[in-house]
């Protein structure tokens, strides 16, 4: 059960019908450009806030008292019934890309959406329960987005010190293993934050690696590390921010994981490992 309860949030990426594996999986795009988004849809690059003055100091039983994490659960469960909503395109500063995508399922049709949304769920009572103001950037599963754009301004508004988009990849049945997607510098509103945000994403690799036992990738990244600038989520953070692939929800085996008790308890990876030192992964004042 800790093991189970130990990587879930380092859970997760994008994917086929998702987010971002292989390029061949990756979000639909346009042309780039080299226009900037409206001011909504780019909030302006303010660092994380330390936590505020008066707050509760962190003790031994709630070490994050004090700390706000943003849990992004990747896609919606109401996607697919809007097509001409989620496939309206946003400007990501690299290039345009649709607002959202339905994320993909395993074999038997278990969608990412789901997935991610008990993932998320489960995070959140564990890391509150640890003394953090959590947010989510969606409500439930049945509705349909918010754009990629938006997931970046909740946390962004939030001024978090830590943000998380949980998802599962679907690349091709033979590939295997997990990765964590780290932001580039794009001469944007993420430059600032890149090294927390790696600092972040190593840490969370290897709390999830230590959780679930599962491989690194073996077809994206190095060490289970990809780095990437086409990602909207990461490209408009000004927040320290990650995204987790939990693993290739279209191999038979680890599509079987992805239900099983081994991710299903895979959160406490990550709520248990380096969010309980996140002064260690930002550089952000304890």
């Amino acid at each position: 059960m800790r093991v189970l309860a130990a990587s879930a949030l380092a859970l997760c990426g994008l994917a086929a019908a998702s987010c971002g594996g292989a390029a061949a999986n990756s979000e639909r795009v346009a042309a780039p450009v080299a226009a900037q988004p409206s001011a909504s849809a780019a909030p302006s690059s303010a660092p994380a806030a330390s936590p505020a003055a008066g707050s509760a100091a962190p003790t031994a039983d709630r070490p994050l008292e004090g700390r706000t994490i943003v849990i992004d659960p990747g896609h919606n469960g109401g996607n697919h019934k809007n097509p001409k909503a989620i496939n309206r395109q946003v400007n990501v500063l690299t290039q345009w890309k649709a607002c959202d995508t339905t994320g993909t399922s395993t074999n038997d049709g278990y969608s990412e959406a789901a997935f991610t949304w008990d993932v998320s769920q489960r995070l959140t009572k564990i890391l509150k329960a640890r003394g953090a103001t959590v947010k989510l950037t969606r409500a439930d599963n049945t509705g349909v987005g918010p754009c990629i754009t938006e997931r970046a301004a909740i946390g962004n508004k939030a001024k978090a010190d830590a943000a998380i988009s949980v998802h599962a990849d679907g690349s091709a049945a033979g590939n295997r293993g997990f990765h964590v997607i780290i932001p580039k510098k794009i001469n944007g509103p993420v430059d600032p934050v890149v090294n927390d945000s790696r600092r972040l994403g190593v840490a969370v690799r290897d709390a999830f690696r230590k959780g679930t036992g599962l491989p690194y990738s073996t077809y994206i990244g190095s060490k289970a590390l990809s780095f990437r600038n086409d990602l909207g989520g990461l490209n408009l953070s000004t927040v320290p921010k990650i995204f987790i692939e939990s693993g290739n929800m279209r191999n038979a085996g680890e599509g079987r994981q992805v239900q099983g008790r081994r991710l299903q308890a895979a959160h406490r990876s990550v709520a248990g490992g380096r969010f309980a030192k996140l002064p260690e992964v930002t550089s952000f004042p304890a």
